[in-house]
């Protein structure tokens, strides 16, 4: 039978120094890859708009009892309602991005358009450069501390570039309060792996937003006869006779690990976003995004 899937030539090695040159070869195209779909969502942009001090007008409201807000009269002077003018907070939020690097992300079958890496590192680059227009602090756990640049995405691509092997899972302990993190990964670990290591974000009062790159051969396990797997992780080997068999047990298993991830974000006030690598990388950027504007006050709430 032929192959559907493998992990992409040179990045299969485990060594650090091709680790390295194979990133830096992939983030300038992907740079403009992500520049490019944020350009096709851009006018639907507005950032993260929210009610606070500032200097620019963002909405009028009903006044309500023992509102501090200045009413505006000529607005309610229109009709028989006080309205007050509310201003947009303009004090810098962080959100800090990352993009899982391990091995199984090197994976891409013959019906994706690109590997889950490089999926991964287009999203959070793009991130990147829409949070950097918006004016927002970001930042890289393990690579760079907060900071707030117009070319945010190009300054963090400078510094995968230059990286050496990353952690396959970094320390996320320094990440506070009132941050957001958007964390772009297969999210293949046995599902209390994950959540033991997300748990951190939850007892710090962080928002997080989960997007799971899936090939769609992954989920959707279209392997007939012998096959032999291999695990990208560990290296081990799995032959199966009849393939087939082994179907409707695994597409069970794999859409009960992302329903179980899904539950747990919700009742953390989390997102979670699924992207498809033969699908579009903007789909996941308008959920991220729309998730992002909601009101975070249930945000970081600790399991009972």
């Amino acid at each position: 039978m032929a192959r559907i899937g493998e992990a992409q030539a040179p990045a299969a090695t485990r060594d650090a120094l091709a680790r390295g040159r194979l990133r830096a070869s992939l983030v300038p195209d992907l740079l403009v890859e992500a520049r490019r779909i944020v350009n096709t969502v851009i006018a639907g942009w507005h950032g993260r708009r929210k009610r606070g001090i500032g200097e620019n007008f963002w909405q009028f409201r009903p006044y309500v009892e023992g509102d501090s807000s200045r009413i505006d009269w000529r607005r309610s002077a229109r009709d028989d309602h006080i309205y007050v003018r509310d201003r947009e907070w303009e004090a810098a939020h962080t959100v800090w991005l990352w993009a899982d690097p391990s091995p199984s992300m090197l994976y891409k079958s013959t019906g994706a358009t690109v590997s889950k890496e490089s999926r991964a590192l287009v999203l959070a680059l793009a991130m990147a450069e829409l949070l950097s227009r918006s004016g927002e602090r970001i930042a890289w756990p393990g690579l760079t501390d907060p900071f707030t640049a117009r070319n945010g995405a190009e300054r963090i691509a400078a510094q995968l570039t230059h990286a050496g092997e990353l952690p396959v899972k970094p320390d996320l302990s320094a990440i506070r309060r009132f941050c957001d993190i958007v964390i772009v990964s297969d999210f293949l670990d046995p599902v209390e792996d994950t959540i033991a290591w997300l748990d951190v974000l939850a007892r710090h009062g962080v928002r997080a937003h989960l997007i799971e790159v899936a090939d769609p051969a992954e989920e959707r396990f279209p392997y007939a006869g012998r096959t032999e797997f291999t695990d990208p992780e560990t290296g081990d080997k799995l032959t199966a006779g009849r393939a087939e068999t082994l179907g409707d047990e695994y597409r069970l298993l794999y859409i009960a690990r992302r329903q179980e991830l899904t539950d747990w974000c919700k009742r953390l006030g989390w997102s979670f976003t699924v992207n498809h690598t033969d699908r579009l990388a903007s789909d996941a950027l308008v959920r991220v995004h729309m998730a992002m504007t909601v009101d975070g006050s249930s945000a970081g709430r600790i399991r009972a």
